[in-house]
């Protein structure tokens, strides 16, 4: 179990201009992930250091984003001005997690602009929605050097995550204790003043930390 990814819905001005801006403090530019046809969305991504990666999405004006949790999510999330949506925990073995949630994964597919594909399995969305303290699980089916921190700068990593919430009920539904899959991630955890989930998240860049 490790932290794969943090996901970014795009505010009102669209993926493009999110994935400007956000590059723009970061000092690096996203690149064009794709489509994820089952959800209704798509995605740009910055990889990053430790196979972790940083992705921005939007919800498409597809059929799949009314019906599927994680284009739901986005679409909640973009509609109320954008902003850090959830993170996402790596499996080895998803039926743990399913036989715990008591429901079988979803399928999970995004075709990249180069004609490529990546498969996996995922749950836990309906969680996220639920209490954005909690992250959701990925089971990734394709091979490891497709995987989207592929190619990562290494003066890019992810250096902290503020997260508003529990510990002590985001390890209840990750299993095991948090730290497992942030041993390598300083974690500040705030007592919940509103909404909970991701507050910011730091990042370790060539010009320092960067808070988002």
């Amino acid at each position: 179990m490790r932290l794969d990814h943090l996901s970014f819905a795009a505010g009102p001005d669209g993926l493009a201009s999110t994935a400007q801006r956000i590059g723009g403090l970061l000092g690096k530019d996203f690149v064009d992930g794709g489509v994820h046809p089952r959800f209704g969305t798509r995605n740009m991504i910055l990889p990053l250091a430790g196979n972790t990666y940083l992705e921005i999405v939007e919800v498409l004006d597809h059929p799949a984003s009314d019906k599927a949790p994680f284009g739901q999510a986005v679409r909640a999330r973009s509609l109320l001005g954008g902003g850090w949506l959830g993170w996402v925990v790596a499996v080895d073995d998803i039926s743990v997690a399913e036989q715990r949630l008591g429901r079988e994964a979803a399928k999970g597919n995004r075709h990249r602009p180069d004609g490529s594909e990546l498969v996996w399995k995922q749950i836990g969305v309906n969680g996220l929605i639920a209490d954005p303290q909690l992250p959701f699980f990925i089971q990734w089916q394709s091979p490891a050097e497709m995987h989207p921190s592929a190619g990562a700068d290494p003066a890019y990593s992810l250096a902290c995550l503020e997260i508003a919430g529990d510990p002590h009920r985001v390890s209840e539904w990750l299993g095991e204790t948090v730290e497992a899959p942030l041993e390598d991630v300083k974690v500040e955890w705030v007592a919940p003043n509103g909404t909970p989930g991701i507050l910011a998240a730091q990042f370790q860049t060539p010009s320092g930390l960067v808070r988002l």
